[in-house]
């Protein structure tokens, strides 16, 4: 990375935590995802349910790839019965895939996860599942599986 992307990227982190929000359902996160791919995971909120989220990411299954993804997610706050703020998300939405050896794949993913809100910081942890239909160059079934966590600036 230049020294001027470095500049770019710790001045809007700094602008960002002026203003942090300490409730991780609203707002922007950037964060980790850890598993198949691994690599940025990035959020933002658009109401108090639903969220867009995305990733770039490296997938070492099969060849190394580079791997892009977005989806469109509703979030449940109320299936885990507690005081916590644990929600069951799901969503919608779309993967590039491309490498060195390999053609560039379009899929159709499915996500299923779950997340962990930290009231007294702006963090949140995610476990999540998700189904890929490649449709392009052909159709081939594959999956994702991820950990991660976020920092949330509002």
């Amino acid at each position: 990375m230049t020294a001027s992307r470095v500049c770019v990227v710790a001045t809007l982190l700094v602008i960002g935590m002026w203003n942090i929000s300490f409730s991780q359902d609203r707002g922007f996160g950037i964060g980790i995802l850890i598993g198949e791919p691994t690599g940025v995971s990035v959020k933002g909120w658009l109401n108090a349910t639903n969220a867009i989220d995305a990733g770039v990411a490296w997938s070492f299954v099969r060849e190394t790839s580079f791997h892009i993804h977005g989806d469109y997610l509703w979030h449940s706050f109320d299936v885990f019965k507690s005081s916590e703020k644990i929600p069951l998300y799901y969503g919608i939405g779309g993967r590039i895939k491309t490498g060195r050896h390999q053609d560039t794949r379009l899929g159709l993913r499915v996500v299923v996860g779950v997340g962990y809100i930290f009231r007294n910081a702006p963090v949140d942890l995610f476990f999540e599942v998700a189904p890929i239909v490649d449709l392009a160059p052909s159709t081939e079934l594959q999956g994702n599986v991820g950990l991660g966590a976020r920092f949330f600036f509002q």
